[in-house]
């Protein structure tokens, strides 16, 4: 394959290129979109095939052919990537590019219609009965407090049904008008707008940051303020960030020459929830590892499975009823020269072929002070992100 990069002078917006069609990584409208199809290349060789490509530059490295898709929830799990046949990025320091492989058409590439209103009625139903999911809790916090488990995550799955097909393009403009300072993705009817990095590569430097511990927003800042405070000051909460933060920090080391985290979490707002989050950052050693190993060596982290992980994720598969599929996992994109930036497929959907159902999940972890009651109104909370964006009358 031949690859051909070069300026975009005109503004782009991201969203119009990757469509209800396309592919989309984007936060705070920074990122990547594309359209087509090049290749489909297996995950954990993407930065071999992409090295592979011929590629005529003029961005001085900047930008060029990309694989992005999603990594499962289950350690291991196949995953493929796509290497779309035009790729638009924009840059944090303002640059535009975009990307053709061999004869790809990009006429037309930045220019989308009008979104047409439409009306549509739904239904929304719990795939994961209540009882079960109660249960679920119940015997992860058993399971905990008789010390054969640090924590552990249980989950949930809700569906949409829609009359009318959803409008993919709608959804991710609806996602960045309420959280554009979120991972927003598009891939293969995987849709959502994560608030968790789970780790980027840029050169040598590596950046992470794990998010555990929820509170809700109220709309109201002097409640939320109260509810911030109650997170920080919640012994419960963190306990489960700091589980978090010492598995990632613990599994990163070994790549770096030194690696760096904030003393103490603090509070990330997103449209209908705070977290508890704490950065880190440091740097790669020599010879320095592709992002896709990184993903591989923490996905899921125990923000998502739980701790120690083999033993938190038998348990998640006795006790969910469902195979989690992306849910979970990691979605984002990998360089020829091993960069890139993935997030936790959190706050999603997937879609079905026809667009008219969309199944999603949400879940949290569970130590020995968890309250059945409060967990399952934390995923209520979780689920709002993605059902605001998709319901419309």
């Amino acid at each position: 394959m031949r690859a051909c990069t070069r300026p975009l002078e005109s503004a782009v917006d991201l969203n119009d290129v990757a469509r209800g069609d396309g592919y989309l990584f984007v936060r705070d409208g920074v990122g990547i979109a594309g359209r087509g199809v090049a290749r489909r290349v297996a995950a954990d060789i993407a930065t071999v095939e992409l090295a592979a490509i011929v590629h005529d530059d003029s961005s001085d490295g900047r930008a060029g052919p990309v694989a992005l898709g999603s990594v499962p929830f289950t350690p291991g799990a196949t995953a493929e990537l796509v290497v779309p046949a035009v790729t638009v990025r924009k840059c944090v320091d303002g640059s535009q590019w975009i990307t053709t492989i061999d004869d790809a058409d990009p006429t037309g590439i930045t220019s989308a219609g009008p979104i047409t209103p439409t009306s549509s009625s739904y239904r929304v139903l719990p795939l994961t009965p209540i009882e079960t999911y109660r249960d679920a809790v119940s015997r992860a916090r058993d399971a905990v407090r008789s010390e054969r488990l640090v924590k552990a995550v249980i989950a949930r799955q809700i569906v949409v049904e829609s009359e009318q097909p959803i409008d993919v393009h709608a959804v991710l403009l609806r996602l960045r008008a309420s959280f554009g300072s979120s991972y927003r993705y598009s891939f293969d009817g995987f849709v959502g707008a994560s608030p968790e990095l789970l780790v980027a590569v840029d050169g040598d430097v590596i950046t992470s940051h794990p998010l555990a511990g929820t509170t809700p927003r109220s709309g109201d800042p002097e409640t939320d303020r109260r509810l911030a405070e109650r997170l920080i000051a919640s012994m419960k909460d963190q306990i489960e960030h700091r589980v978090v933060i010492d598995v990632v920090h613990d599994t990163l080391l070994p790549w770096c020459s030194y690696l760096d985290w904030e003393p103490e979490p603090s509070v990330v707002p997103v449209a209908n929830v705070q977290h508890l989050g704490t950065r880190i950052e440091g740097r790669l050693s020599e010879p320095r590892p592709d992002v896709m190993s990184l993903v591989r060596a923490l996905s899921p982290t125990p923000a998502l499975g739980g701790h120690p992980r083999e033993d938190a994720l038998k348990l998640i598969s006795t006790v969910e009823g469902f195979d989690r599929g992306p849910y979970g996992g990691a979605v984002g994109w990998v360089d020829a020269n091993g960069n890139g930036t993935w997030a936790v497929a959190i706050r999603c959907a997937q879609l079905s072929d026809d667009r008219r159902r969309a199944v999603l999940t949400a879940g949290g972890g569970i130590v020995a002070d968890s309250d059945i009651d409060s967990e399952l109104a934390e995923t209520q909370a979780k689920f709002q992100a993605m059902l605001s964006a998709l319901i419309r009358a």
